[in-house]
Protein backbone atom coordinates (compact mmCIF):
# COMPACT_ATOMS: atom_id res chain seq x y z
CA UNK A 1 0.00 0.00 0.00
CA UNK A 2 1.21 3.34 -1.26
CA UNK A 3 1.71 6.70 1.43
CA UNK A 4 -1.86 8.22 -0.48
CA UNK A 5 -3.41 5.10 0.35
CA UNK A 6 -2.20 4.54 3.54
CA UNK A 7 -3.54 8.19 4.22
CA UNK A 8 -6.47 8.36 1.87
CA UNK A 9 -8.70 5.68 3.39
CA UNK A 10 -8.78 5.99 6.90
CA UNK A 11 -9.17 9.69 6.22
CA UNK A 12 -11.96 9.41 3.99
CA UNK A 13 -13.38 7.45 7.15
CA UNK A 14 -12.72 9.70 9.51
CA UNK A 15 -14.33 12.41 7.67
CA UNK A 16 -17.73 10.61 6.93
CA UNK A 17 -18.09 9.83 10.44
CA UNK A 18 -17.69 13.62 11.04
CA UNK A 19 -20.19 14.41 8.74
CA UNK A 20 -22.91 11.60 10.14
CA UNK A 21 -23.67 13.42 12.60
CA UNK A 22 -24.22 17.20 11.28
CA UNK A 23 -25.25 18.66 15.31
CA UNK A 24 -22.15 16.73 16.78
CA UNK A 25 -19.53 17.98 13.97
CA UNK A 26 -21.22 22.19 14.50
CA UNK A 27 -20.73 21.67 18.31
CA UNK A 28 -17.20 20.20 17.74
CA UNK A 29 -16.35 23.13 15.24
CA UNK A 30 -17.57 25.85 18.18
CA UNK A 31 -15.42 24.62 20.51
CA UNK A 32 -12.24 24.45 18.68
CA UNK A 33 -13.23 27.67 17.33
CA UNK A 34 -13.23 28.85 21.19
CA UNK A 35 -10.37 27.72 21.88
CA UNK A 36 -9.14 29.44 19.00
CA UNK A 37 -10.09 33.30 19.08
CA UNK A 38 -9.28 32.87 22.99
CA UNK A 39 -6.05 31.94 22.01
CA UNK A 40 -5.53 34.56 19.61
CA UNK A 41 -6.87 37.37 21.40
CA UNK A 42 -4.54 36.55 23.97
CA UNK A 43 -1.36 36.35 21.90
CA UNK A 44 -2.60 39.71 20.75
CA UNK A 45 -3.63 41.28 23.72
CA UNK A 46 -0.27 39.52 24.66
CA UNK A 47 1.94 41.32 21.71
CA UNK A 48 0.34 44.42 22.02
CA UNK A 49 1.30 44.74 25.39
CA UNK A 50 5.46 44.18 24.45
CA UNK A 51 5.08 46.06 21.62
CA UNK A 52 3.53 49.45 23.71
CA UNK A 53 6.08 48.43 26.59
CA UNK A 54 9.17 48.98 24.23
CA UNK A 55 7.37 51.72 21.94
CA UNK A 56 9.42 54.76 23.69
CA UNK A 57 12.56 52.95 23.79
CA UNK A 58 12.52 51.90 20.45
CA UNK A 59 12.67 55.09 19.18
CA UNK A 60 15.61 56.31 21.35
CA UNK A 61 18.64 56.60 19.21
CA UNK A 62 21.32 55.99 21.53
CA UNK A 63 24.09 53.72 21.52
CA UNK A 64 24.33 52.77 25.95
CA UNK A 65 22.06 53.86 27.94
CA UNK A 66 22.00 53.98 32.37
CA UNK A 67 19.20 53.86 34.62
CA UNK A 68 19.06 52.38 38.31
CA UNK A 69 19.49 48.95 38.81
CA UNK A 70 15.93 49.64 41.36
CA UNK A 71 13.91 51.00 37.97
CA UNK A 72 11.90 48.47 36.89
CA UNK A 73 10.67 49.89 33.61
CA UNK A 74 11.21 53.06 32.04
CA UNK A 75 7.37 54.59 33.61
CA UNK A 76 8.22 53.74 37.16
CA UNK A 77 11.75 55.10 37.01
CA UNK A 78 14.13 55.48 40.04
CA UNK A 79 16.11 58.40 40.17
CA UNK A 80 20.22 58.38 40.23
CA UNK A 81 22.80 61.48 40.13
CA UNK A 82 23.30 63.00 37.26
CA UNK A 83 27.46 63.01 37.63
CA UNK A 84 26.95 59.32 36.95
CA UNK A 85 26.16 60.36 33.33
CA UNK A 86 28.50 62.98 33.15
CA UNK A 87 31.49 60.94 34.24
CA UNK A 88 31.56 58.76 31.31
CA UNK A 89 32.11 61.82 28.78
CA UNK A 90 35.70 61.34 29.87
CA UNK A 91 35.66 58.29 27.59
CA UNK A 92 37.64 58.74 24.30
CA UNK A 93 34.54 56.85 22.66
CA UNK A 94 31.82 58.91 23.75
CA UNK A 95 30.33 61.54 21.58
CA UNK A 96 27.57 62.72 23.25
CA UNK A 97 25.34 61.99 26.43
CA UNK A 98 21.75 63.42 27.33
CA UNK A 99 20.13 63.61 31.14
CA UNK A 100 16.49 62.17 30.21
CA UNK A 101 13.52 62.91 33.06
CA UNK A 102 10.63 60.58 33.38
CA UNK A 103 7.23 61.36 35.09
CA UNK A 104 3.83 60.43 35.34
CA UNK A 105 1.60 63.34 35.21
CA UNK A 106 -2.06 64.64 35.49
CA UNK A 107 -2.75 66.59 31.93
CA UNK A 108 -5.98 68.49 31.57
CA UNK A 109 -8.41 68.36 28.72
CA UNK A 110 -8.86 71.67 26.89
CA UNK A 111 -12.52 71.26 26.41
CA UNK A 112 -13.83 69.31 28.85
CA UNK A 113 -11.01 70.47 31.92
CA UNK A 114 -11.06 66.55 32.68
CA UNK A 115 -7.75 64.93 33.85
CA UNK A 116 -5.99 62.07 32.66
CA UNK A 117 -2.49 60.76 33.48
CA UNK A 118 0.08 60.64 31.09
CA UNK A 119 4.08 60.38 30.52
CA UNK A 120 5.99 63.14 30.26
CA UNK A 121 9.60 62.79 28.98
CA UNK A 122 12.41 65.94 29.72
CA UNK A 123 15.29 66.45 27.85
CA UNK A 124 17.45 68.72 26.47
CA UNK A 125 16.44 70.23 22.74
CA UNK A 126 18.95 70.10 20.86
CA UNK A 127 19.86 66.46 22.14
CA UNK A 128 18.22 64.37 19.45
CA UNK A 129 17.72 61.56 21.28
CA UNK A 130 14.00 60.23 19.63
CA UNK A 131 14.18 59.16 15.96
CA UNK A 132 10.54 61.27 15.39
CA UNK A 133 9.81 63.05 12.91
CA UNK A 134 7.58 65.80 14.57
CA UNK A 135 10.08 66.41 17.94
CA UNK A 136 12.95 67.10 15.32
CA UNK A 137 10.58 69.15 13.64
CA UNK A 138 9.93 71.64 17.04
CA UNK A 139 12.96 71.58 19.11
CA UNK A 140 13.28 74.93 18.69
CA UNK A 141 9.65 75.44 19.67
CA UNK A 142 10.67 73.39 23.11
CA UNK A 143 13.26 75.66 23.77
CA UNK A 144 10.10 78.60 24.74
CA UNK A 145 9.19 79.02 28.28
CA UNK A 146 6.81 76.48 29.23
CA UNK A 147 6.22 74.41 26.11
CA UNK A 148 5.20 70.70 25.15
CA UNK A 149 4.76 68.91 22.70
CA UNK A 150 1.90 65.92 22.67
CA UNK A 151 1.51 62.63 21.16
CA UNK A 152 -0.90 62.63 19.12
CA UNK A 153 -1.03 58.98 18.86
CA UNK A 154 -2.78 59.35 22.97
CA UNK A 155 -5.82 58.40 23.80
CA UNK A 156 -8.66 60.58 22.41
CA UNK A 157 -9.90 61.33 26.47
CA UNK A 158 -7.03 64.15 25.88
CA UNK A 159 -9.17 65.97 23.34
CA UNK A 160 -8.10 66.38 19.81
CA UNK A 161 -5.28 68.30 20.22
CA UNK A 162 -4.01 68.73 16.33
CA UNK A 163 -7.69 70.77 15.71
CA UNK A 164 -7.07 72.53 18.72
CA UNK A 165 -3.59 73.72 17.13
CA UNK A 166 -5.17 74.79 13.88
CA UNK A 167 -7.73 76.88 15.99
CA UNK A 168 -5.09 78.51 17.80
CA UNK A 169 -6.15 77.52 21.56
CA UNK A 170 -3.35 75.55 23.00
CA UNK A 171 -3.31 76.36 26.55
CA UNK A 172 -3.67 73.45 29.34
CA UNK A 173 -2.51 72.43 32.28
CA UNK A 174 -0.05 69.43 33.07
CA UNK A 175 0.16 68.41 36.84
CA UNK A 176 -1.65 71.67 37.55
CA UNK A 177 1.03 73.56 36.22
CA UNK A 178 -0.30 76.11 32.94
CA UNK A 179 1.77 75.00 29.52
CA UNK A 180 1.32 75.54 26.10
CA UNK A 181 1.19 72.92 23.08
CA UNK A 182 3.57 73.97 20.67
CA UNK A 183 3.18 71.02 18.07
CA UNK A 184 2.22 67.13 18.19
CA UNK A 185 4.74 64.20 17.38
CA UNK A 186 3.73 60.28 17.33
CA UNK A 187 4.85 57.66 19.39
CA UNK A 188 1.60 55.72 20.42
CA UNK A 189 0.11 54.90 23.98
CA UNK A 190 1.21 51.60 26.19
CA UNK A 191 -0.51 49.81 29.08
CA UNK A 192 1.65 51.93 31.70
CA UNK A 193 0.16 55.31 30.26
CA UNK A 194 -2.57 56.64 27.66
CA UNK A 195 -0.17 59.39 26.43
CA UNK A 196 3.14 60.91 25.90
CA UNK A 197 4.68 64.68 25.83
CA UNK A 198 7.78 66.05 25.40
CA UNK A 199 9.34 69.25 26.69
CA UNK A 200 12.69 70.59 27.22
CA UNK A 201 14.63 69.46 30.70
CA UNK A 202 14.13 73.51 32.04
CA UNK A 203 10.41 72.95 31.74
CA UNK A 204 10.44 69.42 33.07
CA UNK A 205 11.71 70.89 36.03
CA UNK A 206 8.92 73.76 36.00
CA UNK A 207 6.19 71.37 35.56
CA UNK A 208 7.47 69.10 38.69
CA UNK A 209 9.00 71.40 41.60
CA UNK A 210 9.89 69.35 43.64
CA UNK A 211 12.29 66.79 41.19
CA UNK A 212 16.54 67.87 41.37
CA UNK A 213 17.69 68.89 37.92
CA UNK A 214 20.93 66.72 39.30
CA UNK A 215 18.34 63.54 39.80
CA UNK A 216 17.71 61.91 35.86
CA UNK A 217 16.07 58.84 35.60
CA UNK A 218 17.35 57.54 32.18
CA UNK A 219 21.23 58.61 30.74
CA UNK A 220 21.64 58.21 27.17
CA UNK A 221 25.32 57.98 25.80
CA UNK A 222 26.29 57.79 21.77
CA UNK A 223 29.23 56.50 20.94
CA UNK A 224 31.55 57.96 17.83
CA UNK A 225 30.70 56.01 15.00
CA UNK A 226 32.66 52.28 14.38
CA UNK A 227 33.49 52.27 18.40
CA UNK A 228 32.81 48.61 20.05
CA UNK A 229 29.87 49.08 21.61
CA UNK A 230 30.33 45.80 23.75
CA UNK A 231 33.71 46.80 25.48
CA UNK A 232 32.91 50.34 25.95
CA UNK A 233 29.82 48.96 28.31
CA UNK A 234 32.23 46.65 29.81
CA UNK A 235 34.31 49.78 30.83
CA UNK A 236 31.71 51.53 32.01
CA UNK A 237 30.63 48.68 34.19
CA UNK A 238 34.07 48.50 35.91
CA UNK A 239 34.22 53.15 36.05
CA UNK A 240 30.86 53.32 37.28
CA UNK A 241 28.84 52.71 40.60
CA UNK A 242 27.27 49.11 41.26
CA UNK A 243 24.18 51.03 41.60
CA UNK A 244 23.91 52.06 38.01
CA UNK A 245 22.73 49.66 35.00
CA UNK A 246 24.39 50.04 31.50
CA UNK A 247 22.28 48.73 29.06
CA UNK A 248 22.78 48.21 25.05
CA UNK A 249 19.97 48.92 23.08
CA UNK A 250 18.56 45.72 22.81
CA UNK A 251 18.97 44.85 26.62
CA UNK A 252 16.72 47.64 27.03
CA UNK A 253 14.41 46.89 24.85
CA UNK A 254 14.61 43.14 26.94
CA UNK A 255 14.57 45.41 29.87
CA UNK A 256 10.95 46.78 29.19
CA UNK A 257 9.85 43.85 27.84
CA UNK A 258 10.69 41.59 30.65
CA UNK A 259 9.01 43.42 33.34
CA UNK A 260 5.62 43.01 31.65
CA UNK A 261 6.45 39.45 30.74
CA UNK A 262 7.79 38.41 34.01
CA UNK A 263 7.19 40.78 36.90
CA UNK A 264 3.48 42.79 36.46
CA UNK A 265 0.78 40.02 36.42
CA UNK A 266 -0.84 41.12 33.65
CA UNK A 267 2.00 38.76 31.22
CA UNK A 268 0.67 36.04 33.74
CA UNK A 269 -3.06 36.40 33.04
CA UNK A 270 -2.41 36.22 29.42
CA UNK A 271 -0.39 33.42 29.40
CA UNK A 272 -2.86 31.48 31.98
CA UNK A 273 -5.69 32.73 29.75
CA UNK A 274 -3.96 30.81 26.65
CA UNK A 275 -3.53 27.64 28.68
CA UNK A 276 -7.34 28.11 29.84
CA UNK A 277 -8.26 28.35 26.03
CA UNK A 278 -6.31 24.92 24.89
CA UNK A 279 -7.15 22.85 27.82
CA UNK A 280 -11.04 24.24 27.24
CA UNK A 281 -10.75 23.14 23.14
CA UNK A 282 -9.10 19.78 24.33
CA UNK A 283 -11.78 19.11 26.61
CA UNK A 284 -14.34 19.78 23.57
CA UNK A 285 -12.31 17.79 20.91
CA UNK A 286 -12.01 14.54 23.38
CA UNK A 287 -15.40 14.29 24.17
CA UNK A 288 -16.42 14.59 20.65
CA UNK A 289 -14.20 11.74 19.33
CA UNK A 290 -14.98 9.42 22.44
CA UNK A 291 -18.59 9.50 22.01
CA UNK A 292 -17.72 8.82 18.40
CA UNK A 293 -15.64 5.97 19.11
CA UNK A 294 -17.88 4.90 22.09
CA UNK A 295 -21.13 4.71 19.96
CA UNK A 296 -19.19 3.21 16.79
CA UNK A 297 -17.92 0.94 18.84
CA UNK A 298 -19.58 -2.12 17.08
CA UNK A 299 -18.71 -0.52 13.66
CA UNK A 300 -14.82 -0.78 14.77
CA UNK A 301 -15.25 -4.09 16.31
CA UNK A 302 -16.36 -5.51 12.61
CA UNK A 303 -13.28 -3.69 11.14
CA UNK A 304 -11.18 -5.34 13.86
CA UNK A 305 -12.92 -8.92 12.48
CA UNK A 306 -12.36 -7.86 9.04
CA UNK A 307 -8.74 -7.96 9.82
CA UNK A 308 -7.84 -4.06 10.14
CA UNK A 309 -4.99 -3.45 12.31
CA UNK A 310 -5.29 -1.11 14.79
CA UNK A 311 -3.11 1.61 13.50
CA UNK A 312 -5.50 2.17 10.63
CA UNK A 313 -7.81 3.19 13.73
CA UNK A 314 -5.33 5.49 15.02
CA UNK A 315 -5.03 7.07 11.40
CA UNK A 316 -8.40 7.54 11.17
CA UNK A 317 -9.00 9.13 14.88
CA UNK A 318 -5.76 11.74 14.10
CA UNK A 319 -7.74 12.31 10.54
CA UNK A 320 -10.66 13.12 12.59
CA UNK A 321 -8.69 15.32 15.41
CA UNK A 322 -6.64 17.41 11.79
CA UNK A 323 -10.16 17.85 10.44
CA UNK A 324 -11.55 19.26 13.18
CA UNK A 325 -8.67 21.63 13.66
CA UNK A 326 -8.67 23.15 10.46
CA UNK A 327 -12.89 23.88 10.61
CA UNK A 328 -12.52 25.32 13.70
CA UNK A 329 -9.64 27.29 12.71
CA UNK A 330 -10.81 28.67 10.02
CA UNK A 331 -13.79 30.56 10.84
CA UNK A 332 -12.10 31.35 14.62
CA UNK A 333 -9.22 32.92 12.39
CA UNK A 334 -11.94 34.70 10.49
CA UNK A 335 -13.89 36.20 14.15
CA UNK A 336 -10.57 36.84 15.25
CA UNK A 337 -9.01 39.49 12.90
CA UNK A 338 -12.74 41.02 13.29
CA UNK A 339 -12.43 41.18 16.71
CA UNK A 340 -8.53 42.36 16.88
CA UNK A 341 -10.12 45.73 14.59
CA UNK A 342 -12.88 45.84 17.20
CA UNK A 343 -9.79 46.08 20.49
CA UNK A 344 -7.70 48.34 18.31
CA UNK A 345 -10.15 50.92 17.88
CA UNK A 346 -10.89 50.42 21.64
CA UNK A 347 -7.20 50.29 23.53
CA UNK A 348 -5.37 52.28 20.48
CA UNK A 349 -2.86 50.32 20.64
CA UNK A 350 -1.83 48.23 17.23
CA UNK A 351 -3.02 43.88 17.28
CA UNK A 352 -1.52 42.90 13.95
CA UNK A 353 -2.58 39.90 12.58
CA UNK A 354 1.13 38.23 11.59
CA UNK A 355 1.32 35.04 9.36
CA UNK A 356 4.30 34.08 12.43
CA UNK A 357 0.79 34.05 15.06
CA UNK A 358 -1.23 32.15 12.53
CA UNK A 359 1.11 29.73 12.27
CA UNK A 360 1.39 29.49 15.74
CA UNK A 361 -1.81 29.34 16.83
CA UNK A 362 -2.60 26.78 14.42
CA UNK A 363 0.04 24.63 15.71
CA UNK A 364 -1.27 25.11 19.04
CA UNK A 365 -4.63 24.34 17.68
CA UNK A 366 -3.53 21.11 16.41
CA UNK A 367 -1.45 19.82 19.26
CA UNK A 368 -4.39 20.31 21.02
CA UNK A 369 -7.05 18.05 19.05
CA UNK A 370 -3.63 15.83 18.32
CA UNK A 371 -3.40 15.06 22.08
CA UNK A 372 -7.37 14.99 22.55
CA UNK A 373 -7.13 11.95 19.71
CA UNK A 374 -4.60 10.43 21.92
CA UNK A 375 -6.45 10.40 24.77
CA UNK A 376 -9.37 9.23 22.51
CA UNK A 377 -7.77 6.20 21.37
CA UNK A 378 -8.00 4.39 24.33
CA UNK A 379 -11.08 3.62 23.73
CA UNK A 380 -10.33 1.90 20.52
CA UNK A 381 -8.09 -0.62 22.13
CA UNK A 382 -11.21 -1.86 24.31
CA UNK A 383 -13.12 -2.30 20.35
CA UNK A 384 -13.52 -6.29 20.50
CA UNK A 385 -15.26 -8.50 17.92
CA UNK A 386 -17.09 -10.32 19.92
CA UNK A 387 -18.66 -7.07 21.63
CA UNK A 388 -21.39 -7.68 18.94
CA UNK A 389 -22.21 -10.95 20.60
Amino acid sequence: MNLASWCYFPARLAWRQLVFDRTKLAAAIFGVMFACVLVFMQLGFRDSLYDSAISAPLRLTGDLFLMHKQTEAMWRPVKFPRRELMRVLGHPAVAEVTPVYLALASFKNIETQVKRTLMVYGFDPDAEIFDIAGIRDHRIDMRIKDTILFDEYSRPEFGPIRQLLEADRVTTEVNDYKVNVAGVFRLGVSFAADGNIVTSDLNFMRIFPNRNHHAIDLGVIKLHPGAPIAQVQMEFSRQLNEFVDIFTYEELLKHEKDYWANMAPIGFIFGFGTIMGLVVGLVIVYQILFTDIANLRYEFATLKAMGYEHGYFIRVVFASAFFLAVLGFVPGLILSTALYHLAESQIFMPMPMTFSKLGTVFLFILSMCTVAGLLAIRKLKAADPADMF
